[in-house]
């Protein structure tokens, strides 16, 4: 699914409508998908959430989740996608991201991104979460762009994913 037009077409006929909960990207994945028309069926709202402070305080990341993992990890990204989902009453996906494009952490090489996806389903009581962590080459725009619509051609692989278990 490379072109975003297949991305709104699948979020559509599947009545998928996002939150994300965004760090890295600062809100690329919500205006690349708000580059497709329809994208106001597809959108229920976007955070930005850069410092530590604000993913506590409008996601409720967990302070400990904050101390044990590295801001940039797959469980603070968990915890955003899960905050945003909450936070929207109308959204049935969620996904978020943190990381670093360039190399502000010496233990971590720039270009890593955390991402998570949780997508409410009809007749689940708790959302279904997955999470990856995936690294992006080139200058900061580059990297920001990359990830943010790597984060959006992945929405269908998740949802798939969480429909197939459904069953189950």
């Amino acid at each position: 699914m490379n072109d975003l037009g297949e991305v709104a077409r699948f979020m559509k006929e599947h009545e998928l409508l996002l939150v994300t909960a965004e760090s890295c990207t600062a809100g690329l994945i919500a205006a690349r998908l708000a580059d497709v028309p329809g994208a106001g069926q597809l959108l229920d709202c976007a955070f930005v959430v850069y410092s530590p402070e604000a993913k506590v305080q409008c996601l409720r990341v967990s302070p400990e989740t904050l101390r044990n993992h590295n801001l940039t990890s797959e469980p603070v990204a968990c915890e955003m996608a899960l905050g945003a989902l909450s936070n929207s009453r109308r959204a049935n996906v969620a996904i978020a991201n943190t990381g670093l494009a360039d190399g502000s952490d010496p233990d971590l090489p720039a270009g890593t991104q955390c991402f998570a996806w949780a997508f409410r389903l009809d007749g689940v009581d708790t959302p279904v979460l997955y999470a990856e962590t995936q690294r992006f080459m080139g200058d900061r725009v580059d990297i920001r762009e990359s990830s943010a619509l790597y984060a959006l051609r992945r929405v269908r692989h998740y949802y798939e994913s969480a429909r197939s278990h459904e069953t189950i």
